[in-house]
């Protein structure tokens, strides 16, 4: 791998990942699942997981290998999807979660992974991780299949906070650019500003204010502001980071996740209506498994917590063996990268010449 390459080389060196087993739609089946499909591809990871110890040793030990790599610690309490964050951070220390990131903050493992409550996770990083100094609000960040040649693109945010002022939008290009650069290999990413339509006089007072503040940043902050971009500007290759608050990012994130579904599921019912169509499936098989594999959004699951002084991974609570293990593949590399370090440092620069270059235009002014 070289440095550049965090989500795109095709090996992973040697990592420990903090995974919490507990939080998932699925249980820590699921998740065991996915720890023994991505440990049986990358015989350097190791796993510190959180959960049960009863339930976990019997489902590790089912799994061939397995035991020897991994450290079990119990925890008694489970946060489930409807508990309150607040509830979390008062009550919440003898759960997985809670001793999932701990060992992230005291330096055990290179990052964490959990399927659970989205919100509980994000509180409880923050509080237990902190914020980058200068990070008002962490986002999170998906990879978003596209026609680009690494394969993605990058959106953020996808559900940290549905709130997002032009200041906060302005953040997060800057950590979506950094977040391409160092795990996407690109010099000099290309960032778009969601929006209903491309045209300047178009949008919400704080979209038009944020794409002046992106666009007056970008040279100092070393990243091409293409502008607005729409919904069917995701999966292009016209833009390399789309830049969004955490309501309408989570809200496209899912509608992308379920057409995909739908999409494989019509093509499965086309090739299975008459006997003729059967033939035309098998001789199509290896192109249509090619596609299959390229629209299946539990291949790029795993949204990554910018914004905090710890790699934090976050996989959507239904995921099944499939999904858990790419969430555990995605968190692997940055954490061997070294991601969140250079991100931070790389943010520190980008923030420093982002003022610079503001104060030089006001003294302009």
């Amino acid at each position: 791998m070289t440095q550049g390459t965090a989500l795109t080389a095709s090996t992973i060196p040697g990592t420990i990942l903090s995974i919490d087993a507990m939080g998932g739609d699925h249980g820590p089946g699921a998740v065991v699942a996915g720890m023994a499909r991505a440990a049986a591809k990358n015989e350097a990871l190791r796993f510190i997981v959180h959960g049960d110890r009863p339930e976990l040793e019997r489902l590790i030990d089912r799994r061939r290998g397995l035991a020897e790599r991994c450290e079990i610690r119990h925890a008694e309490g489970v946060v489930t999807m409807h508990d309150k964050p607040s509830q979390v951070m008062r009550h919440g220390k003898d759960t997985s979660m809670w001793s999932c990131i701990e060992a992230i903050r005291n330096g055990e493992a290179g990052a964490a992974v959990s399927c659970g409550n989205t919100g509980a996770l994000m509180a409880l990083s923050m509080i237990r991780l902190r914020k980058i100094e200068g990070v008002n609000r962490p986002a999170i960040a998906c990879l978003w299949p596209s026609r680009n040649p690494s394969g993605f693109n990058v959106m953020l945010d996808v559900g940290a906070d549905i709130r997002a002022d032009a200041g906060d939008l302005l953040q997060y290009a800057l950590m979506g650019a950094s977040y391409a650069r160092n795990g996407l290999d690109l010099r000099r990413p290309r960032v778009g500003l969601l929006n209903v339509g491309t045209e300047e006089h178009k949008g919400r007072a704080e979209l038009k204010l944020a794409a002046d503040l992106i666009e007056r940043v970008s040279t100092a902050a070393d990243f091409d502001f293409v502008g607005f971009v729409e919904g069917g500007d995701l999966p292009s290759d016209k833009v390399d980071v789309i830049v969004t608050d955490g309501f309408t990012g989570n809200v496209a994130l899912k509608t992308g996740e379920g057409t995909a579904r739908l999409i494989r599921e019509l093509l499965g019912e086309a090739f299975r209506f008459s006997p003729l169509s059967r033939v035309a499936a098998l001789l199509a098989y290896t192109s249509l498994r090619r596609l299959s594999k390229r629209i299946d959004p539990r291949r790029v699951n795993g949204g990554v917590f910018l914004g905090l002084n710890g790699t934090v991974v976050k996989s959507h609570g239904s995921a099944d063996e499939t999904g858990v293990a790419a969430a555990i593949k995605l968190a692997a590399r940055l954490a061997a990268a070294g991601f969140n370090e250079r991100l931070t440092a790389r943010l520190a620069e980008a923030e420093q010449a982002a003022a610079a270059a503001m104060q030089a235009e006001a003294g302009q002014a």
